[in-house]
């Protein structure tokens, strides 16, 4: 897979043209990765997270970091991963206990990574570890890693449930020892900076892994149905079976545009990009668990067995609504978006009555006697 990705000049596709990229941006990268997961979930999110791995160099890199990395991962020579999580920091991407301790001129990584996908199949990593524990703003720092740096180790494989097909593994770090140049961006204490910039930019990656694996439900659902005979008749001409199918449809259509309006913003370079990428994250995967989950049902007995795909759409389906951030999160995300948001709404507030104020019209009026 990703040789016929590298004969089609795909692997760098969102990577700038001036580091050999392809040139185009978020929207790009979707349209690549909604189109691999209508046909395989696990080969997609492979190629999202080359995306994941690379975005804070782009973001937030030296210019010599850029020209070193981003070349060979755009000619799809290497491959890159990103080791942000860990056992005791999910959700709580600031929680990290990983240390790097800079001096003399290197940088000394010790600790562990969870999660990390194509892990062991990567040849370079984007590590986040704390660089300085006292501080609140700039505790953490970003770090290049390469295979076969001293002291760095590829752990335990686990077992997933489905995307099995890309490996996900531990990181460890016993005395990891690096060059200072590898510090992201030159400069400590800017890596929960560019790791959160990086998810912004990265989770239409997911949301559009999830459209494409509902939309091959979907269509492996629509197929089926149109075959399979119960009642002297193919299950498609049930109406029950119809509106399961117009719903279905209807769902994937409204994520794969809220995805590539979400893609489109962050290539302008809006402001509400925080917004939009959360909104996208958590609609349309929650619209991929629902759909295959349908086309199970669709199938019945049959799509409960590993002999049709459908099972293994609902398997992969069910992580998306997990990494780079969980769709809870995503909600808060898109909830304090709002109420930040309506602070501005100045223009509302002199007319909205509200309890306990002195804000209607009567009120105002009898203030004024």
């Amino acid at each position: 897979m990703r040789d016929r990705l590298v004969e089609h000049g795909l692997m760098g596709v969102w990577i700038p043209k001036e580091f050999g990229g392809g040139g185009g941006g978020v929207l790009d990268l979707c349209l690549v990765v909604e189109e691999i997961s209508r046909a395989c979930g696990g080969m997609g999110v492979m190629f999202a997270v080359n995306a994941l791995g690379s975005f804070p160099i782009i973001l937030g890199g030296t210019d010599a970091q850029k020209r070193k990395y981003l070349p060979e991962i755009a000619s799809g020579r290497k491959l890159i991963a990103f080791g942000l999580s860990e056992r005791g920091a999910g959700s709580d991407a600031g929680g990290l206990s990983t240390r790097a301790v800079v001096a003399d001129g290197h940088v000394t990584i010790d600790g562990d990574k969870k999660w990390t996908t194509n892990g062991g199949a990567a040849d370079i990593y984007s590590v986040f570890a704390v660089s300085d524990p006292e501080s609140r703003s700039r505790r953490i720092s970003g770090v290049i890693v390469e295979k076969g740096d001293p002291g760095f180790e590829i752990g335990r494989a686990e077992d997933k449930m489905g995307i099995r097909c890309v490996p996900v593994v531990e990181l460890h770090f016993r005395g990891c020892r690096v060059p200072a140049d590898r510090i992201l961006g030159g400069e400590r204490g800017l890596g929960f900076k560019h790791a959160m910039m990086t998810l912004d930019c990265a989770r239409p990656g997911v949301a559009a892994q999830a459209v494409g694996l509902a939309q091959g439900a979907l269509e492996y659902a629509l197929v089926y149905a149109q075959g399979r005979q119960q009642f002297g008749a193919p299950i498609s001409s049930f109406q029950m079976i119809q509106q399961m199918f117009a719903d279905m449809a209807t769902k994937v259509e409204a994520a794969r545009q809220l995805v590539y309006a979400a893609a489109r913003s962050i290539d302008a370079g809006a402001s509400n990009t925080s917004k939009l990428a959360a909104q996208a994250k958590l609609f349309a995967t929650d619209v991929a668990m629902e759909v295959t989950t349908n086309a199970v049902q669709i199938l019945g007995g049959y799509g409960y067995m590993r002999d049709y795909p459908v099972e293994k759409y609902m398997r992969d389906a069910k992580i998306t609504q997990i990494y780079e951030g969980t769709n809870q999160v995503q909600r808060l995300v898109v909830a304090r978006a709002l109420l930040k948001e309506t602070l501005a709404l100045d223009h509302l507030k002199a007319y909205m009555p509200l309890p306990d104020h002195p804000n209607t019209q009567r009120d105002r009026e009898r203030a004024g006697k």
